[in-house]
């Protein structure tokens, strides 16, 4: 076993690794019906890749076609020392473990197990990838992009890496050990999966019932929010420290909120917040009591995980296990992960300020009233965003802005200018399907069929979206 992962073990202990090819771009290992690839990226990463075969299709769209640095191959007793000016990365072909070395032969980190297993979704072959990595108790691990939880150091916790307004997720961690991780899978990834879960149930106990005033897609209104207790038990076979995840089981959460044992861990209040927070707790063993306020139509569930030793990557939809190592301080491993993934250009000092968005301005009068504010307090900011609903009678997303409440919108960008402000507009991929630009689009068909969201894996409905954007935006 490895962590908590139930089935997730070394590879077959009976049968050796063979070595298949070696070439100028990558070395490549075979055990059965499973490869292995080296590949070198740079003078201190090498990218990682286990697979079974290939179930998807996919284009490359992280890794940039560059030169591939020199190395060395040389066989040893029990497998073979891949050798870069600044990396050592030993394969064992008895068990298919690979260990990460420092140029002087350090062992930096190791892999602890792999495991590849065949399934489907909807009826399409895939496979589910699992890694897992030796962690030390000392380890601190940082990244995985921008989570509400407030955990800078996320070594143990629990994380379902998605993609959700005010969550973004980068499938990257750096280590105060020395090196740093980029799993390279574009789906959904479990970050130290937990298998154990609690289904917390309705109670009889109402929560509160408020009404509030709400933007929704049809514009402003009136909402009646109620929320509910749930209830459950959570068991732990030994004293340590666990990470629990709370899915609330709808697509955003109004609020996240676990009690344990009457004391509360969790709770945060937010229109916009993600379906999962994660938390690490000392727990003692035996039986806890969990309860939760969260909203009426939830269905929340905890899950759970002892923290040991590891650090484990898991997609549910994958082609196998693709990563790329990177030895060094964080500087060599960022600057190695740029060469790698392209280089990003420095912003203009604007964008470096300070960005004032809220949910959201109603009006022309209230954008220019608020920047006048700021100048007047000598508060800095150099960014005003008008967030969604300024189309108003037009319909979503029509590009272009309802002259009832903005009458002027090159004025009000002009004034913006002189106090020193720029203006960013929200925009979005669904389009009013009424709307003059909606039905222009339905002719051309760049409608995903059936909704009213813009096709833009479809080249020509991209370049018509950015071609209307743009006359938007300088039409003003």
């Amino acid at each position: 076993m490895a962590g908590n992962v139930p089935g997730l073990s070394s590879t077959n202990e009976l049968q050796e690794w063979t070595l298949e090819k070696q070439e100028t771009e990558q070395v490549t290992f075979r055990l059965a019906d499973t490869l292995l690839k080296l590949r070198p990226l740079t003078n201190n990463a090498v990218r990682v890749i286990r697979s079974m075969g290939i179930a998807h299709e996919v284009p490359e769209l992280v890794y940039l076609p560059k030169k591939v640095p020199d190395y060395v191959l040389k066989k040893e007793k029990d497998g073979y020392i891949l050798s870069l000016k600044n990396l050592n990365v030993r394969f064992s072909v008895s068990d298919g473990r690979i260990s990460f070395l420092s140029s002087g032969g350090k062992e930096i980190v190791g892999e602890k197990a792999s495991l590849i297993e065949s399934s489907s979704v909807q009826g399409e072959k895939t496979y589910v990838s699992t890694q897992t990595f030796h962690s030390p108790f000392d380890e601190c691990l940082y990244g995985l992009g921008q989570f509400q939880d407030g955990y800078l150091n996320v070594r143990g916790l629990t994380r379902r890496l998605t993609q959700v307004n005010t969550q973004i997720a980068i499938p990257f961690v750096m280590s105060n050990k020395g090196y740093g991780l980029l799993w390279n899978n574009y789906g959904l990834t479990d970050f130290n999966p937990a298998s154990s879960v609690v289904a917390l149930q309705k109670t009889g106990f109402g929560g509160n019932k408020v009404t509030v005033n709400v933007t929704s897609t049809e514009g402003g209104k009136e909402e009646v929010r109620e929320s509910n207790v749930f209830a459950g038990k959570l068991e732990v076979e030994s004293d340590g420290q666990y990470a629990l995840m709370l899915d609330v089981g709808s697509v955003m959460a109004r609020r996240h909120n676990l009690a344990i044992d009457g004391h509360t861990v969790i709770d945060m209040n937010n229109l916009w917040l993600p379906p999962t927070v994660s938390i690490l707790v000392d727990l003692k063993a035996g039986e806890h009591n969990l309860r939760a306020e969260l909203t009426k139509e939830d269905a929340p569930k905890v899950y759970f995980r002892k923290v040991d030793e590891t650090t484990t990557f898991r997609s549910p939809v994958s082609n196998g296990i693709d990563y790329t190592f990177f030895a060094g301080t964080a500087d060599e491993v960022i600057a190695s992960y740029r060469e790698e993934t392209g280089k990003v250009p420095m912003l203009p000092a604007w964008a470096l300020g300070y960005i004032h968005c809220r949910e959201r301005f109603h009006s022309q009068k209230e954008i220019l009233e608020t920047a006048s504010e700021f100048r007047r307090k000598k508060l800095p900011v150099d960014l005003m965003v008008q967030d969604w609903q300024y189309w108003g009678k037009y319909g979503w997303n029509a590009m272009r802005f309802d002259e009832t409440d903005y009458p002027a919108p090159r004025e009000m960008t002009d004034s913006l200018h002189r106090m020193g402000m720029r203006l960013m507009l929200s925009v979005w991929s669904k389009v009013d399907q009424n709307s003059v630009l909606g039905k222009r689009l339905a002719d051309k068909s760049y409608y995903i069929p059936g909704t009213p969201w813009v096709d833009f894996f479809n080249p020509e409905a991209a370049s018509f979206y950015w071609k209307n954007n743009r006359f938007f935006v300088i039409g003003w």
